[in-house]
Formats: C-alpha cells, structure tokens, sequence
C-alpha cells in the first residue's frame, strides 16, 4: 500500500514581521488624508473610535486637530481631549490613547511608560505616522521596551485596492496599534 499522502510546509506568515515574535496583521483602511498640521482625518478618527472602544470607554487624546474629539463624543465615549497635554491625562485609566509621531516633549520610552501605566489591561495606544517605511521600526522598538505589544499595524490609504486590478495604494498614515495585554507580555 503506497502512502498518497502529500507533506506541505506551513504557509510563510506575512504582516510585519519581528523576530521572535508572531507576525502582526496589515490592515488597510481606506480614509482620506489628514490635512496640513493635523493627525488624522475624521474617517480614521470615527474607525480608531469603534474598532479600539466600547460605549463609555475613556480615551486619552493626544492628537492634533478635532477628529478625533468628534469621533469621541458621536460614539459616546468619554475622553481627556488635547489640553491632558499640558496638565497631566486624569487619573482614570483609559482603554485607548491616540497620539501622533514624533513626539515633542517626552522621549519614546518616558512616553510609552507613562502609557503603559495609564492603560487598562487589553488597552491600547495607536500612534499615527506620516508614511515611512523605517520610522515605525523604532516607534516599535521603545513601545516593547516598555513592556507593550505590538498588535496590529493599519495602514491607512485614499483609495481602497481594487479587486484584480494591480493599483499602488496612496498611502499616507501608519497606525500602530501598541497594547498592554491582559495576561502579561513577558517583557520589562
């Protein structure tokens, strides 16, 4: 009796990869661009909003510009808007905070600290980047540091791919999605 079998290799996993860890998924969403001097549009506020909160949800806002804010307040959350920059992010614990990169006033690791002990456990901290196919190495490098996971990366483009049409997407934001997990990441 011959053994019809076939023996395959598991597929390669694709995302960003890092070295030792599991890949992290690419998603892409299609928002327009933010415009000059501000972090996001509103289509990429609403979407962080609802795909990263629940109703009531506390939110730290770093971000600049309203999108976010108005995100905040259309999906019934809760939030310290842009002036927690200047006087400190509360004392409750938020699900998710939103800021955009680089930062001016902490070093990455003081912020992703104060991050990190500012999160409820499964939170998140979703930091936005100009496209650039290297900064997000280095956001991702002190994010770790710190004891959070990198969870997801979202890539955010003018228009959406289309199907069996080869289109370079117009990318114009990186959102990494950083997190404390729940059950503890092994780092620190």
């Amino acid at each position: 009796m011959t053994d019809n079998t076939n023996h395959y290799s598991a597929p390669v996993p694709i995302g960003d990869v890092v070295p030792g860890d599991v890949p992290v998924p690419i998603t892409v969403w299609p928002v327009p661009a933010p415009r000059r001097g501000e972090t996001m549009s509103n289509a990429l506020g609403v979407r962080l909003v609802h795909n990263l909160t629940h109703p009531g949800e506390l939110i730290v806002d770093l971000a600049d510009g309203p999108q976010l804010a108005r995100a905040v307040i259309a999906a019934r959350r809760r939030s310290h808007l842009q002036a927690a920059r200047q006087v400190g992010w509360g004392k409750e614990s938020a699900r998710l905070i939103v800021t955009g990169w680089p930062l001016d006033d902490l070093s990455p690791v003081e912020f992703f600290n104060r991050c990190r002990d500012k999160l409820l456990p499964g939170g998140c901290v979703a930091v936005l980047l100009s496209h650039d196919v290297t900064a997000p190495v280095d956001v991702i490098i002190a994010a770790k540091d710190t004891g959070l996971a990198y969870l997801q990366h979202i890539v955010a483009a003018d228009q959406p791919p289309r199907r069996g049409q080869q289109t370079l997407l117009d990318i114009h934001t990186d959102v990494l999605i950083l997190t404390l997990s729940a059950v503890g990441n092994g780092v620190r």
